[in-house]
């Protein structure tokens, strides 16, 4: 008969004061993002929603506040056309700018971290977009026709689309073309973190698949983009974030319109509204990316996974044979115990 082992309870370990310092430290660092986060990121969210519910107008005795429940909603789809149609056309647009923008980092971000004369230029010609255009200097370049291509027609790309495609899908595919320079502007900061992790990448991968016979397009497929899934998903999500929050962008400028507007039905509650089911859709696409490119374990991972399965189902049926034979060498000693006598000779 096995005894069983008592568990002994862990030792509680102490932290040291160089350990406390260090994480009074950390918090120290974290707080401006955390007050940050609190202040400009929560309360306008709590407050944008609690407005969404209601009329809001400004008197001046302040802000009146007139609960209407879900109209600003039934308003927006029934009064207002124009807002749905440029949610349809804003997702088609981003999921089809998304990919190409990412696409085209990769790209580059491949050409700019191979051995090549003035680097570092490059990458500075390549970034510099990100920095230069933006705001008003975005707005002016647009006006200007500088973010589209002299040389194309766009009508007739609009035209050959709508042929095979709806006619909403075309004028987003249409819009794209037009916008084509503007898009790969877009790509700097994706082209930098592309970069930053082709740099971790471990070159004796490149040369173990090279001394294997393996080529360079097979050494992308194998090695490359696997290590860079990660990175696909953060630059899809981050280009997502982007293109909704762009100044460009015609959804933008009609919340802001609304929230400013002087009429009755519109104001604060209206565009939170708006705001509101703007935000929804930008998640969804966001999730949508995040299942098509999110960290799906590989064929060796799976069979890892299953070895460890299996191993773990051999164990528990182990011990439940052992536990078995236990309980069955206990009934024996019982029953032999029971139709045993001693008959003075010191046997049994």
């Amino acid at each position: 008969m096995s005894r069983k082992t008592e568990k002994q309870p862990k030792p509680k370990i102490k932290i040291g004061k160089l350990e406390k310092r260090e994480a009074r430290a950390g918090y120290f660092f974290v707080a401006p993002w955390i007050i940050g986060t609190i202040l400009f990121l929560l309360i306008p969210l709590g407050q944008s929603f609690y407005y969404m519910w209601f009329n809001i107008r400004i008197t001046p005795k302040g802000y009146a506040f007139n609960y209407i429940g879900a109209q600003n909603f039934s308003q927006i789809w029934l009064e207002n056309p124009e807002f749905p149609q440029q949610l349809v056309t804003y997702i088609w647009q981003t999921l089809l700018e998304v990919p190409i923008i990412v696409v085209f980092a990769l790209m580059i971000a491949m050409m700019l971290n191979g051995k090549i004369k003035c680097r570092a230029l490059f990458r500075l010609i390549f970034f510099l977009p990100v920095i230069i255009v933006s705001g008003p200097v975005m707005n002016m370049l647009v006006s200007e026709g500088a973010a589209a291509i002299p040389a194309m027609n766009i009508q007739s790309i609009i035209s050959a689309f709508d042929r095979v495609l709806p006619t909403s899908i075309a004028q987003s595919v249409g819009e794209m073309f037009a916008n084509m320079i503007m898009i790969l502007w877009y790509s700097g900061v994706q082209i930098l973190i592309f970069l930053s992790a082709l740099q971790k990448v471990d070159p004796a991968l490149y040369e173990a698949a090279k001394i294997d016979g393996g080529s360079s397009w097979e050494c992308f497929w194998k090695i490359t983009l696997p290590t860079m899934k990660p990175m696909l998903l953060l630059n899809a999500v981050y280009t997502v974030i982007f293109l909704s929050g762009n100044e460009q962008n015609t959804l933008i400028t009609m919340i802001e319109s609304a929230m400013f507007s002087g009429t009755v039905e519109k104001g604060y509650g209206y565009a939170s509204a708006m705001a509101w089911m703007y935000a929804v859709v930008i998640t969804l696409i966001a999730a949508l990316f995040f299942l098509l490119l999110g960290s799906k374990k590989d064929v060796y991972d799976r069979k890892a996974k299953k070895f460890k399965q299996e191993q773990k189902k051999e164990e528990r049926m182990r011990r439940r044979v052992r536990r078995r034979g236990e309980r069955h060498a206990k009934k024996v000693a019982r029953h032999s115990r029971r139709y045993t006598t001693y008959d003075g000779s010191g046997d049994y």
